[in-house]
């Protein structure tokens, strides 16, 4: 097994010691789904989380007999068109969206929608996380997360991130980085960016587990060159900074001033985080989508993700082509994003409490 693989697994393999020790109740809202179904018999089989299906509970039961899942039984299974909560979450989504002009009617229908129930049921507090995707489009999975748990206090946007494990150790955290916004948002503005650093920041200290520092990316190191470009990145430094001082952030820098000690030191003396980063925020969704795919064909990277990151709870949207291990794999990822959270508003909690 090469050096990068070996990381690799190390990660995953903390990140599901991580969601073991303090589980968390992930939703699945493709209950009746074949990957997913072996996937979620395996996550209770390793204890990895509390899982809940959505779908027909005949057809599940029926599905995990012939797949000789023998831990489904263990899964708080919800019928969608039957079950004790409909009303509960039917006044939960009109009362979210009536400002929007959804009635009372159209409501009810709705929520017998899978995904759109997966994510009632962490907006009431039935469920910590949720992965979908495997069936539904990345539209469909994100469109009911945006409307009804919508972004984190002070978050604006949604993005995504790759946890990146390199051949060469030397860069990033012994071979590690992570890569963000390389999935949703196409041209952020510079508050935007911004958001999507703090964001970023957030998902390598609950994911990676480890403190990030973050490059700001740019065609431009500290003034080399002037343009609307630049200014963006460096305004979205600064945004970022002030929305989260406890980051170590530094920008506008070029990639190899960023994780070349050497060019960092030329191009940006004094910078703590010039040729030491590992974590590369891209100017735009174009750029940090062909970065991640070159390191990953030319450098032999692998890449996890996208990690969606943003959201008040975490909802992670899959590829429709995904094996079991990468949903099994998502689980765990989504209960270390929900874990970070309520340790978050603890802190928050705690701090609140010392002020007043």
């Amino acid at each position: 097994m090469n050096r990068e693989k070996e990381i690799g697994m190390d990660l995953i393999q903390s990140i599901i010691e991580r969601a073991k020790a303090n589980k968390q109740r992930i939703v699945l809202p493709e209950g009746t789904e074949e990957r997913t179904l072996k996937a979620a018999d395996r996550v209770l089989a390793d204890e990895v989380a509390e899982i809940i299906l959505i779908g027909n509970p005949s057809e599940i039961s029926g599905m995990a007999d012939r797949f000789g899942l023998k831990h489904i039984s263990e899964a708080e299974i919800i019928d969608p068109l039957h079950h004790n909560k409909k009303e509960i979450y039917s006044d939960l989504l009109f009362n979210l969206r009536k400002e929007k002009g959804l009635t009372f009617e159209n409501a009810c229908k709705l929520i017998e929608d899978p995904l759109f129930l997966g994510c009632l049921m962490i907006k009431n507090g039935n469920a910590d996380g949720e992965v979908a995707g495997a069936r539904n489009t990345t539209g469909n999975v994100l469109r009911p997360a945006f409307q009804i748990i919508k972004t984190l206090p002070g978050i604006s946007v949604v993005s995504g991130a790759f946890i990146m494990f390199l051949p060469d150790k030397t860069y990033g955290e012994n071979g590690i980085m992570v890569f963000a916004d390389c999935a949703v948002l196409p041209d952020p503005t510079a508050q935007e960016l911004a958001h999507i650093a703090v964001a970023t920041g957030k998902t390598t200290r609950d994911i990676a587990g480890f403190e990030p520092r973050i490059a700001m990316l740019s065609f431009s190191t500290k003034g080399s060159a002037s343009h609307k470009m630049v200014d963006k990145v460096v305004e979205a430094t600064r945004l970022a900074k002030e929305l989260d001082p406890s980051l170590n952030i530094d920008g506008e820098l070029q990639a190899d001033a960023a994780i070349v000690p050497l060019i960092g030191q030329s191009k940006a003396p004094g910078s703590k985080i010039a040729g030491h980063a590992n974590v590369l925020v891209f100017p735009s969704l174009e750029t940090g989508n062909i970065a991640y795919k070159l390191v990953q064909r030319l450098a032999g990277a692998e890449a996890v993700g996208p990690v969606l990151q943003g959201i008040a709870a975490p909802v992670n949207d899959l590829s429709r082509g995904c094996s079991i291990d990468d949903i099994y794999k998502m689980v765990a990822i989504t209960a270390n994003q929900a874990i970070g959270n309520k340790t978050d508003k603890l802190k928050a909690d705690l701090n609140f409490t010392t002020i007043s």
